[in-house]
């Protein structure tokens, strides 16, 4: 089965774009996209440092480009993907009356590691660390939907 998701960090150069290249290189039969919830980066590609640690796992990110989350979103996505608790709010708050599409944090298909979010590395600085939560989060949500 094909599902439609949508990862969605606040500016959609970061966290969001890594999540889409990383999951659609595991499971490419799924549609997928990313958007951010701020409109700071509208058609830029991912941030170069996020690029590079990608590209250096195998995940290109080169053909992304930026885009702001609209509340069309929960129309075209069966899952919408959130990076942290703002971001989810940020969503929730464009949430078309009666919509039913599921909002998740990408850490609750990641237990194991203990993070109730992703940091954002263009603030931390720690691209790879959020690599390693990214990885391990796609991962469990592509065992959540061959479930």
């Amino acid at each position: 089965m094909t599902h439609r998701i949508l990862f969605v960090c606040l500016g959609n150069i970061c966290r969001s774009p890594a999540a889409e290249g990383a999951f659609r290189a595991r499971a490419p039969h799924h549609m997928t996209d990313s958007a951010g919830t701020s409109g700071w980066h509208i058609e830029e590609p991912p941030y170069g440092p996020m690029q590079a640690a990608a590209g250096a796992r195998g995940i290109d990110l080169s053909d992304l480009r930026a885009r702001k989350f609209v509340a069309e979103d929960f129309d075209q996505f069966d899952l919408i993907v959130g990076m942290d608790a703002e971001n989810i709010r940020n969503i929730e708050a464009l949430r078309p009356a009666g919509n039913e599409t599921p909002v998740r944090l990408l850490t609750d298909f990641a237990p194991e590691t203990g993070a109730d979010h992703v940091p954002d590395p263009y603030y931390t600085r720690d691209f790879d660390g959020a690599l390693d939560l990214i990885e391990a989060a796609v991962a469990g949500l592509d065992a959540h939907l061959r479930a």
